[in-house]
């Protein structure tokens, strides 16, 4: 896992859940990777090192030059928790999420963080979620910290109270939350992107109302409009 914090234009973001498409030296295609949080001038991003690409953006030192797209796709949105929240995301699902947390606690909401990892060695951003004040869980495949299981596990151990939840993270983590719980929500879905603003419909997605592009429909999308 590896955070990499950049300066620049950030007029564009608007909600937790957008994502920036980096050009890496070398390769045809950028890579679209989810915001954490951002101010006026910065904002930082998580990623795990997956392929070539990943590689070679872990290698950049300080000071480096990156071309960027920012402010793409449409993320969560808190205006749709009334009261409490449930939150929970699977791995680096965990940092596209934290901005839309602070968001609901700044309004005065509840909010329950579970947050899902394979082992403890891959656990990301739970000093920072703690530090907001949330109701937070945290969950390893292995059980080497936390409470041994699945997200789903966790969720039917604590049944929170929620009037609207929100899951980010591998997608068949978040196909079984949203089978599991009964109430409304929102889901990010990922998929392998081109342009990453729309024109090529590269990365569709099944819905109720048809074949949806994850980068400009989405990523995020409310649990009732989602095929998986």
């Amino acid at each position: 896992m590896y955070r990499m914090l950049l300066q620049g234009d950030t007029s564009a973001f608007r909600r937790g859940g957008q994502f920036v498409d980096i050009a890496v030296n070398g390769f045809f295609l950028r890579r679209p990777i989810a915001v954490r949080e951002w101010d006026s001038g910065s904002f930082d991003i998580f990623y795990k090192v997956i392929g070539k690409g990943t590689a070679e953006l872990c290698r950049m030192e300080c000071g480096s030059t990156l071309d960027v797209l920012t402010g793409l796709g449409n993320g969560f949105d808190p205006g749709r928790c009334v009261r409490s929240a449930l939150v929970v995301c699977g791995g680096i699902g965990s940092s596209p999420a934290f901005s839309l947390v602070k968001e609901l606690v700044a309004e005065g909401k509840k909010v329950t963080v579970i947050l899902g990892f394979n082992k403890a060695a891959e656990v990301v951003l739970f000093d920072e979620y703690r530090r907001l004040g949330v109701d937070l869980h945290l969950v390893t495949l292995d059980g080497s910290a936390g409470l041994k299981g699945l997200v789903t596990d966790a969720i039917r151990e604590l049944n929170p109270e929620y009037d609207y939840f929100y899951t980010c993270g591998p997608k068949v983590m978040m196909k079984a939350v949203c089978e599991l719980l009964d109430g409304p929500g929102e889901a990010s879905l990922e998929e392998r992107m081109g342009c990453g603003c729309g024109i090529c419909y590269g990365c569709t997605c099944h819905t109720v109302s048809g074949p949806k592009r994850v980068c400009a429909d989405g990523p995020v999308f409310k649990k009732e409009e989602i095929i998986w």
